[in-house]
């Protein structure tokens, strides 16, 4: 059956500009982490999919090791894009990573040139793009220079294989010296992705925002419902096929007495404000107009819509965000 995108795909969706560049993002992505690997049913991974970019959702996020298996999420997008998606590819933001392991031998992770460009190509094969809109260094490596990271990137950008180069997982030092060297090099960093949510605020105390803000790049978070702890998933015990009884991302020693009183608490004041907890998280999570989108991930349709209705809600008054505060860090 033949897709043909919604008319009205663009009316009610919330962009943001990419620090200073000519990017703009939705206020929420679609990240096809953990959803996209083999196991899932193909047609309810469509189905998702077709409705976010229905909804206006442009931007798709990957990295070579989502799955699982590893690669196996760039392998569905790609046979979306061959069946449903090719005439859309000039409106869509696509994105992938490569700096986790992916295969054997020293040159299989981290950050060298070697890797990095290999783990591309090979991306763009899965995909069957000719070249992606962002690549991102996943992570730091402590033991290869930032100048061969970058250059990689720079490189990359230069041979048309990314239009843009991106980081994550890197500190505010790590950003501040990554950027530096890629205006130096004549391609600015256009985004950096670091994990942010209610329950992990490191990039605050780092003030990762500011750093971007002087390099004139954006913000792109992950994981702003912490793993599925920001729902109402865990509110009356763990479901048998949740995320803390099958992913190593999560584990019950996360869901402790204290972690759990602030997460019904936050619950709390989501009702007061007809949302759901979710719904509050993300409103929360975009509250700085510096946070370009958050990455966000779906089972289920309805599950995405519930989400992208968050960008219906009323902006937290002064006196929600206080209470949140409260409950978060103590009064």
């Amino acid at each position: 059956m033949s897709y043909f995108a919604a008319d009205d795909r663009y009316e009610t969706m919330t962009y943001r500009r990419a620090g200073r560049s000519g990017v703009r993002l939705p206020a929420l992505s679609l990240g096809l982490w953990h959803n996209f690997g083999d196991g899932r049913p193909f047609e309810r991974q469509r189905a998702i999919v077709r409705r976010a970019f229905d909804r206006g959702v442009t931007h798709i996020d990957l990295a070579n090791n989502y799955g699982p298996p590893p690669g196996a999420a760039e392998e569905t997008f790609g046979r979306l894009l061959a069946t449903d998606l090719r005439p859309y590819r000039d409106e869509l933001f696509v994105s992938t990573k490569a700096g986790y392991e992916m295969w054997a031998g020293p040159y299989g992770e981290w950050g060298s040139k070697k890797y990095l460009v290999a783990s591309l190509d090979q991306s763009l094969r899965r995909l069957g793009l000719d070249y992606v809109d962002v690549f991102y260094s996943h992570r730091f490596d402590p033991d290869t220079p930032l100048e061969e990271t970058m250059g990689a990137l720079d490189a990359i950008v230069r041979s048309g294989k990314a239009l843009y180069a991106g980081i994550s997982n890197y500190t505010a030092e790590q950003t501040a010296q990554a950027a530096r060297i890629l205006r130096d090099l004549g391609t600015p960093l256009l985004l950096h992705q670091p994990s942010y949510s209610m329950l992990n605020r490191r990039i605050e105390h780092d003030r990762l925002l500011d750093t971007l803000a002087e390099a004139g790049a954006g913000c792109v978070a992950y994981s702003p419902l912490q793993q599925g702890l920001l729902t109402d998933r865990y509110l009356h015990g763990v479901p048998a096929d949740s995320r803390v009884a099958t992913s190593v991302f999560l584990n019950t020693s996360d869901l402790d007495d204290a972690t759990m009183g602030r997460i019904r608490a936050l619950d709390e004041i989501a009702a007061g404000r007809k949302q759901s907890l979710a719904q509050l998280a993300l409103t929360w999570a975009l509250r700085d107009e510096r946070m370009t989108s958050l990455i966000i991930g779906a089972s289920s349709v309805e599950q995405l819509d519930t989400n992208l209705d968050a960008l219906h809600g009323a902006p937290l008054t002064g006196d929600e965000l206080a209470a949140i505060d409260t409950v978060l860090v103590g009064g």
